[in-house]
């Protein structure tokens, strides 16, 4: 029976950030899904969460730094030498009935941390807890191709036990990304664990990521950059025109509005593209040109002043 300052290992002084931080850690290393041969990792994390609860709540931590109530949550009667902090007996004050119900302070963090899933169950009256554990999470690679991320593609998967099934890209997809397919895991005693897909996205022959933005370098002859042209070129969406002006640089960048990759807000990057001036290595006519060609332009002068 601990002090729930001492079972979180943070000072009185501890700020709802510290709690919390330190909250994560101990329900992180002794989750029963993650330490299903431990059975002092669930009284660790049963302990963990009663802590949490007490001292999530502004009120309760008030009154327990007061000395109004015990670790347990309930009122301290002077008469009966005090209480402890016992896992079986906590109910937390105003609560009726005693026991272990945990729909409260910590179901935020089990969203975050465990994909909602609490490892407490309760019988008739919040009582008791479920000590049945699910099944392990099954983990899968997917390599998506590039065009298909740009567009969020939906994807098919064919599971270990032979299922093929179909998901939807999210926003803000990024190599890395990992997506959890509830139920899709290994059965076991408490229900099946999930599927853990981690995305790969795949390189493409011309283009390119760069942040949300698509990039992509076009050779072009040097008639099309004097003389101007339409020049076809890919895009996630498809072949499309691009229109060089004539008398169009080496280099010049063009950005192609919302043909990047989709954001979390539904907006999207641009694709931008360069374009290079390909001058041909051995060319008779052109050598003929440029010997004849005099510009009288100083555009080297700005690099030497």
């Amino acid at each position: 029976m601990r002090d729930p300052y001492s079972v979180l290992g943070v000072p009185r002084s501890a700020t709802e950030a510290d709690i919390k931080k330190a909250f994560r850690k101990i329900a992180k290393d002794n989750h029963p899904d993650r330490n299903a041969d431990d059975p002092k990792a669930l009284e660790r994390f049963k302990e963990a969460n009663l802590a949490y609860e007490l001292l999530s709540d502004a009120g309760k931590r008030a009154q327990f730094d007061r000395g109004e109530i015990g670790p347990d949550g309930q009122p301290i009667n002077p008469f009966a030498g005090g209480g402890g902090f016992n896992p079986r007996d906590f109910g937390g004050a105003g609560r009726s009935g005693g026991g272990a119900d945990f729909a409260g302070a910590a179901d935020d963090l089990f969203a975050e941390l465990f994909g909602g899933r609490s490892p407490f169950g309760g019988s008739a009256g919040g009582r008791g807890f479920r000590t049945q554990v699910r099944g392990p999470d099954v983990a899968y690679r997917l390599t998506v191709p590039f065009v298909d991320a740009v567009q969020l593609t939906p994807q098919r998967v064919t599971l270990r036990n032979g299922q093929t099934i179909e998901i939807k890209l999210p926003a803000g997809l990024e190599s890395g990304k990992q997506m959890r397919l509830a139920g899709k895991g290994e059965p076991g005693p408490g229900g099946p664990g999930d599927a853990i897909v981690t995305i790969d996205i795949a390189s493409h022959r011309a283009l390119s990521r760069d942040g949300d933005d698509v990039r992509l370098v076009v050779p072009i002859k040097l008639d099309e950059a004097v003389l101007g042209a339409k020049v076809r070129m890919p895009t996630a969406e498809g072949p499309v025109s691009l229109t060089i002006p004539p008398g169009t640089p080496s280099g010049k960048m063009f950005r192609l509005k919302g043909r990047g990759f989709r954001r979390i807000d539904g907006t999207r990057g641009d694709q931008l593209v360069t374009v290079q001036i390909d001058i041909p290595a051995d060319h008779d006519g052109l050598k003929a040109f440029a010997e004849s060609f005099v510009d009288p332009r100083e555009i080297r002068a700005a690099l030497l002043d």
